[in-house]
């Protein structure tokens, strides 16, 4: 990648440390990569509770530094090997037994084995959620409750609440039981500048980054100039832990830490480009991740499928892979003829991809608002999963934006939580189970965000959907599902239907047309005739295809 220059003066200072089984998180408040006095302190522009309360939570300031503490991580599990030391010395014995190195190696730490990975049935679900997301607020929020912007801080709060109120995890504050096998907690940090720019330009990211150093005059004023963006100081250090959230949680399915996971972060990301924010969202977590997991781990995770359910066209996702044959993005969204955000005609069917990423892109644009289960549910049936199995994923990432769920106002749609649970339970038999959840853009009634994600999650720990009602797509639904599968047939013969689709190579036809063939045929059976005198025996058989018509003839 070509060099970049980062302005090291915007980083936040984090260090870690690992103390009798209790992780600590300290960092110098208000203090940048180089000393600089970066913000003021968090509670000057946020209040709240702590962490995990019902408001803005604050960090803890001691001693000037800003201390977050996390629960004690579970004890070693069963199934991995532990080195036992006795008087200074390792006992081999624990050792597994294709541990082949001396006594010396071991004393010096140069030893390797293989441990072998618990199957994925055992594995925990993963949950990545942190409070400090939540410091990303307007600056001077609205006093009427009605008013306040669609892409709260609380969303994110009323999902986690959720999770731990339904006994999915343990939360001390919430004195719910927990189920046997709750979600393992996977922890956020915040993403790099090298994998920032992995999807966005350097200029993006130092753009970003100056946002912690204006005053909230040039901020009010900079917002002003923006599409669909709000900003404080603490806006830059919020969006570097929601791209690392997603990362994070990514490796830990990868790796096999988790047999699949859900992030739940802000700000969101899909709407961001590589060069410029957008509709709420400052970097690119999904594509981001996505890029992260293709570098570390390019034997094991080459493919990728994203799908997109927010109601809104993830610009962003389809303009970082459009060219790349390894990441197929599937988005199913409002279009409205490009008069829904982000308006333009980006987000239509005939967006394709570009060069060798040609056919890796399938948008499935509603044409109006208003779509239920069942114009979700069919477009999965005939589009998505058919792709899906043929594409083949090493990993399955759905960016998850929750507004086009029932009861949101903004999206106008009608999707039930059942709908979402039933959408993952099909992605999930997909890449042997690595399946990544990350909250994305959408969502803003709380309570619509929080039963769907909780059914999503419960979905993802293997217990079976709800039955649905609604199972006959709309009219218009059904239409553009079909409109899309006869497109994309020229890239995925899988689509292909004999009424509607020639093969890869041929053309797109109506209900009226012919196949290249059968015309043809045609053709020969009328030279026959006319230069041999032959004519054509009928085969009286009801169930045969209409293509052996002229394959009889005799003299």
């Amino acid at each position: 990648m070509e060099s970049m220059e980062i302005d090291s003066d915007v980083l936040p200072v984090v260090s870690a440390r690992v103390d009798s089984g209790v992780r600590s998180v300290t960092g110098q408040a208000g203090q940048t990569a180089n000393g600089t006095n970066l913000v003021q302190s968090a509670s000057s522009a946020l209040n709240g509770s702590a962490v995990g309360g019902v408001g803005l939570a604050s960090p803890k300031l001691q001693d000037g530094f800003v201390t977050h503490h996390h629960e004690q991580h579970p004890p070693t599990e069963p199934h991995l090997p532990s080195l036992q030391s006795r008087g200074g010395q390792i006992n081999q014995a624990s050792l597994p037994e294709d541990c082949s190195c001396s006594e010396d190696e071991l004393m010096e730490g140069e030893f390797s084995w293989t441990v072998p990975l618990p199957p994925t049935r055992l594995l925990p679900t993963g949950l990545c959620y942190d409070v400090r997301m939540r410091y990303h607020c307007e600056l001077d929020p609205p006093k009427q409750r009605l008013d306040y912007h669609p892409e709260d801080p609380r969303r994110i709060y009323h999902i986690y609440r959720e999770l731990c109120q339904a006994g999915l995890y343990k939360d001390p504050q919430f004195n719910v039981p927990v189920i046997d096998k709750p979600l393992q907690r996977i922890y956020a940090r915040a993403a790099t500048a090298s994998e920032i720019c992995l999807v966005h330009t350097p200029a993006h990211y130092n753009f970003v980054a100056s946002t912690a150093a204006l005053n909230e005059e040039d901020l009010v004023h900079l917002e002003r100039t923006l599409d669909s963006i709000y900003l404080n100081n603490l806006t830059f250090a919020s969006g570097l832990l929601s791209a690392g959230g997603a990362i994070e949680t990514c490796k830990a399915v990868v790796s096999g830490r988790t047999k699949n996971a859900i992030a739940v972060i802000r700000p969101p990301g899909h709407h961001a480009e590589c060069n410029r924010p957008m509709g709420f969202c400052l970097f690119d977590n999904v594509s981001i991740a996505a890029r992260v997991c293709q570098a570390d781990y390019p034997d094991i995770c080459r493919k990728i499928l994203i799908l997109d359910w927010d109601v809104h066209h993830g610009n962003g996702i389809q303009q970082a892979f459009e060219q790349d044959p390894n990441v197929l993005y599937i988005s199913i969204h409002v279009h409205d003829d490009g008069n829904f955000y982000p308006q333009g005609p980006y987000g239509d069917h005939l967006h394709c991809g570009v060069g060798q990423g040609l056919g890796k892109n399938i948008n499935i644009p509603w044409p109006t608002k208003g779509m239920g289960d069942a114009d979700y549910l069919y477009a999965f049936q005939q589009v998505v999963m058919p792709v899906a199995y043929n594409f083949d994923p090493d990993l399955v990432i759905i960016a998850a934006g929750f507004d086009a769920a029932a009861g949101d106002q903004l999206g106008g749609c009608y999707v039930s939580p059942v709908c979402y649970a039933h959408m993952t339970h099909m992605l999930m038999p997909l890449a042997k189970g690595k399946l990544v959840v990350c909250l994305e853009k959408g969502g803003y009634n709380l309570d619509s965000i929080s039963k769907s994600a909780l059914a999503v999650t419960r979905t993802l720990l293997g217990e079976p959907p709800d039955r649905l009602k609604e199972t006959k797509p709309t009219q218009s639904g059904a239409a553009t599902v079909d409109m899309v599968r006869v497109y994309q047939c020229r890239f995925w013969p899988c689509l292909a239907s004999d009424s509607k689709c020639s093969t890869k190579e041929g053309t797109m036809h109506g209900k009226t047309g012919f196949r290249v063939e059968d015309a043809l045929r045609a053709y020969q059976k009328q030279q026959l005739c006319d230069e041999f005198d032959m004519m054509e025996l009928s085969v009286f058989r009801e169930r045969i295809s209409k293509s052996f018509k002229h394959q009889v003839l005799a003299t």
